[in-house]
């Protein structure tokens, strides 16, 4: 039973979702001024703050499994540095793909100072809105990976969603570690909309 305070944090969480997405859609020209109100009412009681995600391969092993995992996501309207923290677990567009998404860690956002441990390349700081994801799996070189070390950093726009569970198996599954904050943020999310049986039923393993 979802506790009182959970569902006063979850709302305010909905109403600001709702808010940032309708301002998003008006900046964008996409909607009217009279239509902005209308949308924060509907995302607020019928829209929900989470999707299933699929996801397969190693890059993300141990906290995704490699023959793949379901994955609960929350849902980022507009990626900056005060929705997304460095060692989030982020859903964001395959660069190399454009029908395709992507899991990482956001490993580092604008103003971080990007190191190799190869002397041949020449440190650099990363511009602004701009990003550094990383695989999980420490046991893949680099160019397997598939992460910034083989593209490059990304533009902050390209992150669609944060991770907040995961199912490995029927019996396999938890709350994915994020940074402190998000997953302080995420837990009223977890507390209403986390449902393992719908994802159980939806896992393609």
């Amino acid at each position: 039973m979802v506790s009182l305070s959970n569902w006063f944090r979850y709302l305010a969480n909905k109403l600001e979702y709702s808010a940032c997405l309708s301002l998003k859609r008006f900046e964008g020209g996409q909607i009217t001024e009279r239509e902005v109100v209308d949308i924060v009412w509907k995302n607020l009681f019928q829209g929900k703050l989470t999707y299933l995600h699929w996801n397969k391969g190693e890059e993300m092993v141990p906290t995704i499994a490699a023959q793949g995992g379901t994955l609960l996501v929350r849902k980022i309207p507009e990626a900056e540095p005060t929705s997304v923290f460095v060692g989030d677990m982020v859903v964001l567009k395959d660069p190399q793909k454009t029908d395709n998404y992507l899991v990482r860690r956001l490993a580092a956002i604008e103003g971080y100072e990007m190191v190799s441990t190869n002397e041949k390349d020449v440190p650099f700081v990363l511009e602004k809105d701009q990003c550094w994801v990383l695989s999980d799996n420490e046991n893949l070189k680099p160019k397997e990976a598939n992460d910034s070390r083989r593209f490059g950093p990304l533009p902050m726009t390209d992150i669609v969603g944060r991770v907040i569970y995961s199912l490995r198996t029927a019996v396999d599954h938890g709350p994915v570690k994020n940074s402190h904050l998000s997953m302080r943020r995420d837990s009223s999310v977890l507390a209403v909309e986390l449902d393992v049986d719908e994802m159980t039923k939806n896992h393609k393993a």
